[in-house]
Parts: C-alpha cells; structure tokens; sequence
C-alpha cells in the first residue's frame, strides 16, 4: 500500500499551519507575540523592583495549571482538525473567493463597461486596495461574530469557541465546523482573502496577559484586554468587542467596551461545570443538538396560518 499521498499531505498541511505567513500557528507570528509577552512581563516585574529572570518570565506566561488544564488539551484536538481534517470534512461547503471575485468584476464590466488604467502610483494603489481589503475582512468579521452571537441557532456553535476555560493562542482553533464554514463563506463575500497583520495580533488576544488599549486608541483598535472582554462570564461583558483587530465597527455599532489600564478580574468560558465539557461529544456534536432545540422552538412560536371562512374562500 503506498502511504505517500497521505504523508504528503500532512508534511504539507504542517508546514502551512506553521511556515505560512498567513497562518494562525505561524512560527514567526508566535515568536514574535512571545516576545512581545516577554518583553511585557519583564517590563511589569522591572517596574515593581523584581528581578527579571528568564525561568520567572516563562513561569509566568506559561503556568502549569493552564498548560495541563482539560481545555488546553480540547484546543490542541481542535488545532489538530481544524489543520488535518476540517478541508477534507467541510471543503465543499466554502464559497470560493475566485468564483464571488470574478462574477463581481464580470457584472461591474457588463454594466459599467472596460475599467480604465489608474493613474495613481502604484505603491498608492496598492496601500489603498491593502486598506479596502483590510477594512472589508474586518467588517466580515464583525458581521459573522455579530451574528453569531445574536441568533441563538448560530449560537450554539459559537459557543464552542466560548467554552475555553483558558486562554491561549490554540484557542484560536477551538471553532466548531459549522461555525467556520458559515465564517469562511462570510469572508468570501466580503472579501475572500485578506492579507496583513493579523496574525500576531491574534496570539495575543488568546491570552491571559493583560495588555489594553485605554482612550482614543482603545476606540480605534483592539487589544488582548478587549479579547479578553469578549470571553468573559461577566454578564457585562456579554456580546461586546466584536471585532478582530480594529474596534472601529464594534464602535459605530454600539458593541464596544473599552477594557481600563489596570487589569479586570475575569472567568473564561460557558458553563464550564455541565457534563462533557471539553470533549467531542460535548463539544463537538453537542451542538447539533442544541441548535436543532433551538430551531424547534422557532418553529413552534410561529402562529398558525388564518384560516379564512368558507365565503371567502369563494371570493378569493
């Protein structure tokens, strides 16, 4: 039996989760959101007179009781299917951002006709089409976290993502399926790729260390402390920060919450103590059954049709 189209699938899907700028588990994304954390700590322990000691630093950032805690060992198998499985699984259920890409400019050049050159530099051009595209996948983001929390159907599935107990960058994978094929067909219509910055930032907003943006900048953009926010229990805290890395929509749309200086006290999750927590069957397939409660419930607060008289029947 020949295994080599199975093993090159996985060199290739492992060096896309880790060598692929683009990726969430970028190695230099993560080495770069380390030292940032690093340089964080130390500069905290510095300022209160403590000695900064690379073995305190690491204590510090990666404390036993997270890196053993039953979520952390949920998000490493949702790392692990969302990169070797989730394509194979749910690839035919993505909208494919070449197909939307093109019907677009086919429509724009049978309506408006042959675009025209630019006359603008082409570095210009470029920083402009990188903002749209930027600015575009942030609403994506914006609309589909929106909505996810708002509808109780789609809510099921987002809260997967909520059930991490922890906080750290495999959080990011912690999606259920449905939920990403619903966020990726989203960013397909809005943009369906996007490129920039972020995937450092990403790191650190599944964390537990405290960095936030206050003022003006804390309206503009978000920090790890506005993440944090968003995963808190705190009743407060429900349904704000949106947003990935800009605080703009989340700002126009009355859903921000700019975090203070000093750090919060917070839990993480959603209903951290109901049987199955972090498992696959509670979890992953779980939700299936949540959402279909949900959707019956729907269904049954409809009102009957009105049945119209004999009479007119006849009339109509």
């Amino acid at each position: 039996m020949d295994f080599s189209p199975g093993i090159s699938y996985f060199l290739g899907q492992l060096g896309r989760a880790f060598l692929d700028p683009g990726s969430h588990a970028s190695l230099l994304s993560l080495a770069a959101a380390l030292f940032i954390a690093l340089a964080v700590v130390a500069a905290r322990r510095y300022r209160r007179g403590r000695r900064v000691r690379l073995r305190s630093l690491l204590r510090a950032l990666f404390p036993a009781h997270i890196v053993s805690s039953k979520s952390t060992l949920t998000d490493l198998g949702y790392f692990y299917f969302n990169v070797f499985l989730f394509g194979i699984v749910f690839g035919w259920a993505l909208l494919s951002y070449e197909l939307v890409s093109h019907g677009t400019a086919a429509l724009l050049k049978s309506t408006l006709g042959e675009s025209h050159p630019t006359m603008l530099p082409p570095l210009v051009a470029r920083s402009i089409i990188t903002i749209m595209l930027f600015l575009a996948y942030e609403l994506g983001y914006w609309l589909n976290h929106y909505l996810s929390h708002r509808i109780p159907f789609l809510w099921e599935f987002h809260k997967v993502h909520h059930s991490a107990t922890v906080l750290t960058p495999l959080t990011n994978f912690r999606v259920h399926p449905v939920y990403m094929c619903i966020f990726l067909n989203i960013l397909a219509v809005f943009i369906g790729t996007a490129n920039g910055f972020i995937y450092l930032y990403v790191h650190l907003q599944h964390t537990q260390l405290w960095i936030s943006f206050t003022g003006w900048l804390g309206h503009l953009f978000m920090s790890p402390a506005h993440h944090q926010i968003h995963h808190s229990r705190n009743p407060a805290h429900f349904n704000k920060n949106l947003g990935s890395c800009l605080a703009l929509w989340d700002w126009l749309f009355g859903t921000l919450y700019v975090p203070a200086a000093a750090p919060e006290k917070l839990e993480f999750g959603v209903e951290p103590d109901r049987p199955h927590a972090h498992t696959v069957r509670g979890e992953f397939l779980a939700p299936f059954g949540r959402a279909a409660a949900v959707l019956c419930k729907l269904i049954e607060r409809r009102p009957p049709p009105v049945s119209l008289p004999a009479a007119e029947h006849e009339r109509a």
